[in-house]
């Protein structure tokens, strides 16, 4: 039954994870969208309201109008509801981390722990998972105070922070379960940019709305700062977001994160994640003629992506002498028996999947063929040990099913 609901706890809080996600993202987006399509005005109305930039769009058979006022409207006046874009940040992160616990903390010894790696306890290796969320996000925002606002801070930001991931990267698949490792750099740059929201973005807010709604003198150079911030931080969560995504995804990926080299893999592909975003940022501008052509970017980015590819194609199989012998049912229970029973057998039974029966097994041989020859997911980090020979004694097995 605590199986049973597990599952059912997984999937409710990864649908939620998902649909508040969506609504991050897609609101990130948007205003990275406006910021480099809006135009300075040339109506004198508008310039007289403080207005810095403005568009015309249409969309579901209505016009819009959006309007930027650098710092605040002229005056103070905000003559309607204000909305703060805070809660799908955090939703976001709170489903993300609840489905976290649920799924790896809650399971350490079969998602965080693979012993092949790293010999080490579940609470041990659940504290150091949350220990790179905690670290991360305190050495990325050290390094964004103390160079951010510097000359050329932001690429020094930019360099850092690419030395600070890849050693993470690097640091968890000597820790973690290559599933794992992968999830965990993603989670880790995803708390950063929740906490960018929580620590920096909505304060600086909160201090202007307050400063432009008090009726106190205002020292616009001291409430400047806050937008600069806060513009700074908003623009790393969109360079982040590709990276996080690929990060999250790859645990369906086994190909990925089973390579010798993995945290190179995952480095690569994220960087490639990076170089497509600003792709697609600069493009508005350069079609503003206000930025270079974005092209190369995308072009490095798909570069990366297919030298990836290529470095990780499957070698040919030599060309075997004498065919393999046949595997009989005899044989592959002995390998069920060592090796899947703890989880599908009477006492426990994941995903509601029995494996001591032989009707069960024929009737599911496909999926036990997929999981444990070619996805390699199954055991879960490998953690009853299963070899080599026996993944190829699954296969014969398999293989001679249909004979």
């Amino acid at each position: 039954m605590e199986a049973y609901l597990l599952d059912w706890a997984n999937l409710l809080l990864r649908w939620l994870h998902v649909i508040v996600a969506i609504a991050w993202i897609g609101s990130s987006f948007y205003f990275v969208f406006l910021d480099n399509n809006l135009l300075a005005p040339t109506a004198d109305d508008l310039k007289k309201k403080g207005v810095d930039g403005a568009m015309w769009a249409v969309h579901g058979g209505g016009f819009y109008n959006p309007q930027k006022y650098m710092v605040a409207p002229q005056g103070g006046i905000i003559d309607s509801k204000l909305h703060w874009f805070y809660w799908e940040s955090y939703s976001t992160w709170l489903s993300g981390f609840a489905l976290f616990a649920v799924l790896y903390l809650w399971n350490a010894s079969a998602f965080l722990v693979d012993r092949q790696v790293l010999d080490w306890s579940p609470v041990a290796a659940g504290a150091a998972a949350l220990g790179f969320l905690v670290v991360f996000w305190l050495v990325y925002d050290a390094i964004c105070r103390v160079f951010g606002f510097r000359a050329n801070g932001e690429r020094t930001v930019a360099a850092l922070l690419i030395v600070v991931v890849a050693f993470a990267a690097w640091l968890a698949c000597q820790l973690f379960s290559g599933r794992a490792a992968f999830l965990i750099v993603g989670a880790m740059l995803a708390t950063a940019m929740s906490a960018n929201v929580f620590f920096w973005i909505i304060p600086g807010q909160r201090k202007v709305v307050a400063a432009m709604t008090g009726g106190q003198p205002r020292d616009a150079d001291a409430l400047a700062i806050h937008g600069k911030r806060g513009k700074q931080r908003s623009v790393h969560n969109t360079y982040f977001t590709l990276p996080v995504l690929l990060a999250m995804l790859s645990n369906h990926y086994s190909f990925l994160y089973s390579h010798p080299r993995r945290w190179l893999v995952l480095v690569l592909l994220m960087l490639a994640g990076a170089l497509i975003r600003q792709f697609f940022v600069q493009r508005h501008g350069w079609h503003l003629g206000r930025a270079r052509n974005p092209w190369p970017h995308a072009a490095v980015g798909v570069a990366v992506i297919l030298g990836v590819i290529a470095w990780l194609r499957p070698a040919p199989s030599a060309p075997s002498a004498a065919a393999p012998a046949a595997v009989g049912y005899a044989q592959l229970k002995l390998v069920l028996e060592q090796r899947c029973y703890a989880c599908h057998g009477e006492a426990v039974r994941m995903k509601n999947l029995r494996l001591d029966s032989p009707g069960q097994v024929a009737a599911h041989a496909q999926q036990i063929y997929q999981q444990v020859v070619v996805t390699r997911i199954m055991p879960l980090s490998n953690a009853t040990r299963m070899t080599d020979d026996e993944r190829a004694m699954v296969a014969r097995w398999f293989e001679g099913q249909g004979k």
